[in-house]
């Protein structure tokens, strides 16, 4: 099982992520640690099986170890973290079942969201939608394939948003952050086959039509776990 006292690329990732003091931002810190943590897990910088030494995160950080384990017990209860008795915490690896059962889940509650969200049909979200799609297929034919990830976040957030449910869109976050590394990022036709499906979900909740919506966004999540199975 990979160590980060052993691991090169994950005192990398802690470098990069802490280019300054995490106890110089004004948000608790441990909020700032998770969210730095969970980034490196979901951008891939700190990979399944990798143990996760609360010292030297600290110190990377620049932090007490208090706030290490407080994010680390956040981040275990959302599953992104394994704590493994007498051994410590480790980026959880889940099983083919475990993941299926995962994005099943995901592709429900993202049908759920998209439903409500054509339902309630919020035009200044559904401005800030189309302004995000709009930037997001000006990046697919500019193949600017780094700002895509972010562009994607920015989407579906904002998309779960528009459901006005706050449960629902706290459950969401949670899931995409769970999910996110399972799917790829994928090459120029995937890019262009995500942000097409995008614009269907975003048609379908402008015109209120609360059925296709949900539909479309139970097939898109399916649709990039169909992908990422080809892939792998």
């Amino acid at each position: 099982m990979d160590d980060t006292e052993d691991q090169g690329p994950a005192d990398d990732a802690i470098l990069e992520l802490a280019e300054q003091p995490l106890g110089s931002l004004h948000r608790p810190l441990s909020q700032v640690v998770a969210d730095a943590i969970r980034q490196a897990i979901v951008g891939g910088q700190f990979t399944p099986g990798m143990r996760l030494v609360e010292d030297r995160l600290a110190a990377k950080f620049g932090v007490s170890r208090n706030p290490v384990r407080e994010a680390v017990r956040a981040l275990a209860a959302e599953g992104l973290i394994t704590v493994v008795p007498r051994h410590g915490a480790v980026v959880a690896d889940l099983s083919a079942e475990e993941v299926r059962e995962t994005v099943e889940v995901r592709a429900t509650l993202e049908g759920m969201n998209a439903r409500l969200a054509a339902r309630h049909c919020d035009q200044a979200v559904v401005r800030r939608l189309h302004d995000i799609l709009a930037a997001g297929l000006a990046a697919v034919r500019s193949a600017q394939v780094g700002a895509l990830p972010v562009l994607n976040a920015q989407f579906h957030d904002t998309l779960g948003s528009a459901g006005r449910n706050r449960v629902l869109t706290d459950l969401l976050r949670t899931l995409r952050e769970r999910t996110g590394h399972f799917f790829p990022t994928g090459g120029p036709d995937h890019a262009v086959k995500t942000w097409n499906e995008h614009a269907e979900i975003l048609n379908a909740v402008v015109a209120g039509d609360e059925e296709l919506a949900s539909l479309l966004a139970q097939r898109h999540v399916k649709s990039a776990e169909a992908t990422a199975a080809t892939d792998q």
